[in-house]
């Protein structure tokens, strides 16, 4: 069960359901992977509302990788989930809110 309290979230991703969280680590590896420079405009990269594709891929891939899976984004963007490209939005949704609160 995740822990809210730790900005765990918990989906399924290809069928399993999986743990998610932004680990400092995991928001280092975002900042790199958006070339921003600090949490503040990494904030804002995601308070526009707009992401592609493999900014969601990048977002779940980083969450994974917090909670200690070992999987690629390459791996990440071959998982099937429940809604499609909507079920995919909902989950960075949900991971960045409880990474950053609703303001995100």
């Amino acid at each position: 069960m995740p822990n809210k309290y730790r900005g765990e979230i918990e989906a399924e991703l290809g069928g399993v359901r999986r743990t998610l969280v932004l680990t400092l680590g995991a928001l280092a590896e975002l900042e790199d992977a958006f070339g921003a420079d600090d949490l503040v405009a990494l904030t804002e990269r995601f308070g526009t509302g707009r992401l592609k594709a493999r900014d969601l891929t990048r977002i779940i891939g980083a969450g994974l990788r917090g909670a200690g899976e070992m999987v690629s984004d390459d791996e990440v963007a071959q998982l099937s989930v429940d809604g499609g490209a909507q079920g995919y939005v909902r989950i960075a949704a949900a991971l960045i809110a409880a990474t950053f609160g609703d303001a995100a």
